[in-house]
């Protein structure tokens, strides 16, 4: 006899579970704690097994009745029900596991001992007010490119162009960790790389070769003319030499020079790229660090730049701008504008530009290359820097 609801309902505990056959391997086993489970018996491979369907009536009749026909589509291709079942548990917990969240606070982790902690939690605050909410739950593999882009597309549209192309960016590392891991097949973000409004580049204010020596000119007399203290005058023209980033400059220690050897070693903890940058000093650059060293070569703190008010700490980051603002070059030019100066000065004479940029310490893309190259190109470097420390003061710079 099929069992129907006026039936099921009626069926009450006894003090040992019994069953109530539906037919075709369906029961309903009715527990002693009042439970009804519904089960189905087969025979795989020659052995009696049997798969669960879950409690009635959460499971309805009707329901149990599909799961059973669903079974013996199974058995009709040789598949165990039973193991099926097992493996679609074990998928979804895998799915649970490599969701978009999961993956991207892994790949977080990974990488957070190499940025500076203001910029790791940047990036993990944007995944989560962002990125997060629309796929974040979502297996990784399952995500398309479409669902995606509706995520970043919110921040575009507030007008936040580089921070959308920055969350794009990081999505696209996201993505390339999973494959790298065996969680993804690809990187979807290949699939969007025209899908964001281009950002304007931002460019530096600089100067021109033309502008240099006038410059030059002023900064020579930057402790005279304009009653500067003469040690920012020397960390300027160093900047220059030296084209590192005025952050790099201002925050050298003494313990990194090696004036034997004519080199400036910045550790991997200082540097943008995480990356130890060699810097080969010309003549006249250990001239003036040499000036310098007179003055701060003692302070307890090590620091060649120690602040005025606090030797704890450096020169502040305003340092160089003010010194650009009282002699009259306000929004003509940056700090940091130096490094383009120097780098199209350095091209348009001939030297190659891989050593250019080796020496700019930009960005390497091969992440196994980058670990052993603060070496790379130095002879050529250390040719190049003495010939731009030459340029420099044949053009007017003073010593």
């Amino acid at each position: 006899m099929h069992l129907n609801d006026i039936l099921i309902k009626n069926l009450h505990p006894r003090d040992k579970m019994y069953r109530k056959v539906d037919g075709d391997g369906l029961s309903l086993e009715i527990h002693p704690n009042g439970g009804k489970y519904w089960r189905m018996f087969y025979r795989f491979n020659g052995k009696r097994k049997g798969v669960a369907f879950g409690t009635y009536p959460t499971v309805t009749l009707k329901a149990a009745r599909e799961k059973r026909l669903e079974a013996r589509r199974q058995l009709d291709k040789g598949i165990d029900p039973s193991e099926a079942k097992k493996q679609k548990k074990l998928d979804i917990a895998i799915s649970y596991e490599n969701n978009f969240e999961a993956i991207a606070r892994e790949w977080h982790h990974q990488r957070i001992h190499t940025w500076q902690p203001k910029h790791a939690a940047t990036i993990m605050t944007r995944l989560a007010t962002y990125v997060f909410p629309k796929i974040g739950s979502k297996p990784i593999t399952q995500i398309k490119a479409q669902e995606l882009l509706h995520a970043i597309s919110p921040i575009e549209k507030q007008g936040k162009h580089e921070m959308a192309h920055r969350m794009m960016q990081t999505s696209g590392q996201i993505f390339r960790y999973a494959v790298a891991c065996g969680k993804a097949d690809r990187d979807i973000t290949q699939d969007l790389k025209n899908a964001l409004s281009p950002v304007k580049s931002k460019n530096y204010a600089r100067l021109k070769d033309g502008q240099l020596p006038e410059f030059l000119e002023k900064l020579n007399k930057y402790d005279t003319q304009y009653n500067g203290n003469p040690i920012i005058k020397w960390g300027f023209q160093l900047l220059i030499l030296t084209f590192v980033r005025s952050g790099e400059m201002r925050g050298a220690k003494w313990d990194e020079m090696d004036f034997e050897n004519a080199q400036w070693r910045i550790p991997a903890s200082r540097m943008k790229m995480k990356e130890q940058h060699i810097v080969p000093l010309s003549k006249q650059s250990v001239k003036l660090f040499r000036k310098i060293q007179e003055i701060t070569g003692d302070s307890y703190s090590g620091y060649v730049f120690p602040s005025f008010s606090n030797h704890r700490k450096t020169i502040s980051e305003n340092t160089f701008l003010k010194a650009i603002e009282i002699m009259g070059y306000k929004n003509k030019t940056t700090a940091h504008g130096f490094r383009a100066t120097a780098s199209t000065l350095l091209n348009e004479n001939g030297y190659r530009p891989d050593v250019i940029e080796r020496q700019l310490a930009h960005a390497e893309r091969d992440q196994i290359r980058a670990a052993y190259n603060h070496a790379q190109y130095l002879t050529e470097r250390i040719e190049m820097m003495q010939w731009w420390a030459d340029y420099l003061e044949n053009i007017g710079l003073k010593i």
